[in-house]
């Protein structure tokens, strides 16, 4: 008797499988290149970004460099622009209480003077902000802020050997120049680089800055919360509901800043102060080297540039600590005038109008802005086509 015959169907194994030529794999990556490349593209023309006047960059989005891109690329050409860091932003106001309201407060309009500052920079960082993410930056005015606060010591001005951890940290040379307290391993400096230079990378970053609280999604999913033992809120939440094509807003009141906040009151009593800054020479400091690169960037962009150097409260120094600082602000502005680079050198203001070192409050600023409405190199520079 013959044995029984196998089904051939049965005999074929099942393999779900589909196999890709190199023409297709090409088409496959040419797909692939063109979403990448356009999604954040898209994205800017669906999600809602409400600004209006007296707008700046939420402080919880002091990060989101794919937001300033865009918000650069959405001002009008006719509008001057500040940037800087927290002096320009606001430390202790809220946006009404800024540089920028008060000056066009004097310009009588509302919409003359942008401020473009961000929470947190320095020169270094300020630098590759500008370099990477301000290329809208062309053929215009800019008001660009010298703050010595980042000469006042070795470690504010990045030049200590001691490992040390800072805001914007990728925005700042990756290689070179060298800076010594930075200690980022090469897959952390070849990040930022990558993020830097694909759009989509910055996009993504937006993504976690604007609906995951800064986290990528496997980290917001196990963020922990409160309680014992702690408890996972996200793990079970749908990634793609926090996502709602809209822009945060800054709080309309912000208990951290304001006239009505504890923050915002003046530096001393007194008015009389006894720090001794560890100044660092202008020939030996990484942060004014930076500077000097950005103005100079700027400049080559074809922008109109003015520097404001200050106001740094001089109240808060010792005697003998204010002629070293004043030796530096006055290398500052000589450096300025060699490269015919349009600067103003204001006066310290009254000692109550001062916040700390270097941030005014409201009236301080107040106070600026009509001081600089009545500086020559102000109105040169503004009337300058």
């Amino acid at each position: 008797m013959n044995p029984p015959q196998k089904s051939p169907v049965t005999d074929t194994p099942f393999v779900n499988e589909m196999r890709l030529n190199a023409r297709q794999w090409r088409l496959v990556a040419g797909i692939v290149v063109v979403l990448l490349g356009f999604t954040p593209w898209v994205w800017k023309k669906v999600e809602r970004f409400d600004t209006g006047p007296d707008y700046r960059i939420p402080y919880s989005l002091s990060k989101d460099y794919w937001l300033y891109e865009r918000r650069l690329q959405e001002l009008p050409a006719t509008n001057a622009v500040l940037i800087g860091d927290s002096v320009i932003w606001g430390e202790y106001v809220l946006p009404d209480g800024t540089l920028s309201h008060f000056l066009n407060q004097e310009a009588g309009r509302p919409d003359v003077f942008v401020n473009a500052g961000v929470n947190g920079l320095f020169p270094l960082a300020l630098e590759g902000l500008v370099e990477h993410y301000g290329g809208a930056l062309h053929h215009r005015k800019i008001i660009l802020n010298c703050n010595l606060l980042w000469l006042s010591s070795p470690k504010a001005d990045l030049s200590t050997q001691k490992e040390e951890r800072f805001n914007h940290s990728r925005l700042v040379p990756q290689f070179t120049p060298r800076i010594p307290c930075y200690r980022a391993d090469a897959s952390e400096r070849l990040s930022a680089l990558m993020e830097r230079n694909l759009p989509v990378l910055s996009w993504v970053n937006h993504l976690q800055n604007t609906a995951f609280n800064q986290r990528s999604i496997p980290d917001w999913t196990l963020e922990q919360g409160t309680g014992e033992p702690p408890a996972h809120p996200n793990a079970y939440k749908n990634p793609l509901a926090q996502i709602n094509l809209q822009v945060p807003t800054a709080p309309a009141q912000d208990s951290e800043r304001g006239p009505a906040s504890a923050r915002h009151k003046p530096w001393a009593t007194t008015g009389e102060g006894t720090t001794r800054f560890e100044w660092v020479p202008l020939d030996a400091s990484l942060q004014w080297a930076a500077f000097q690169r950005l103005a100079q960037l700027l400049r080559a962009r074809g922008n109109t540039v003015l520097v404001i150097v200050g106001p740094f409260n001089e109240h808060m120094m010792a005697p003998e600590n204010r002629t070293t600082y004043r030796l530096l602000r006055d290398g500052v502005a000589a450096w300025l005038k060699d490269n015919q680079i349009a600067y103003v050198v204001p006066e310290p203001l009254p000692s109550p109008l001062y916040a700390d070192a270097s941030h005014p409050l409201t009236e301080g600023y107040r106070e600026l802005a009509q001081r600089l409405r009545k500086e020559s190199a102000f109105t040169n520079w503004l009337s300058t086509p």
